[in-house]
């Protein structure tokens, strides 16, 4: 599967922000977390990278090595380009914990998105972080919700940089 380039700062849709009005919702939440999630790394995989749960969002899928098992283990990711880089956001929703792939990059940095291997970074420079999570609500202002959602119980909301290699 290719990896399609996104722009953060392309026009959004008609389609794109009525879907993104409804995840919004706590049944837009319940689907993405409950259905979306579980499925689209295989619906992606079988069809190439043409059908997912999600809509319109940017999602490709994460293949990452497991932190504790050594197992490699594929997620569905929402995405975007910064220049050439990749930047992924570990919001798991804005549920209280990390998503494992989360730390399953930190222990294991080396990954594959789609069919293109990658080394991940967290993005540790607060302006850069601002700057990065700005986009990151361009391409779908659910972030915003997951940051206010983390912020209230104290968990910060990891960015990554995913580097082509």
């Amino acid at each position: 599967m290719r990896l399609t380039h996104v722009d953060p700062l392309a026009r959004k849709s008609t389609l794109q922000r009525q879907w993104e009005r409804l995840a919004r919702t706590p049944f837009g939440r319940w689907y993405g977390i409950h259905l979306a999630s579980p499925v689209d790394a295989m619906l992606l995989r079988a069809s190439g990278g043409r059908l997912r749960l999600v809509g319109p969002l940017p999602t490709a899928t994460l293949t990452t090595t497991g932190a504790r098992s050594g197992r490699l283990r594929e997620v569905p990711v929402v995405y975007f380009h910064d220049d050439s880089d990749v930047i992924v956001v570990a919001s798991s929703f804005g549920r209280d914990r990390h998503p494992a792939w989360y730390h399953n990059l930190v222990a294991h940095p080396d990954c594959r998105l789609n069919d293109l291997t990658f080394t991940a970074a967290e993005v540790t420079d607060p302006d850069d972080y601002e700057r990065l999570f700005g986009l990151a609500e361009r391409v779908y202002a659910g972030y915003a919700d997951y940051r206010a959602r983390t912020d209230a119980i104290g968990r910060h909301i990891p960015v990554l940089r995913l580097t082509q290699t």
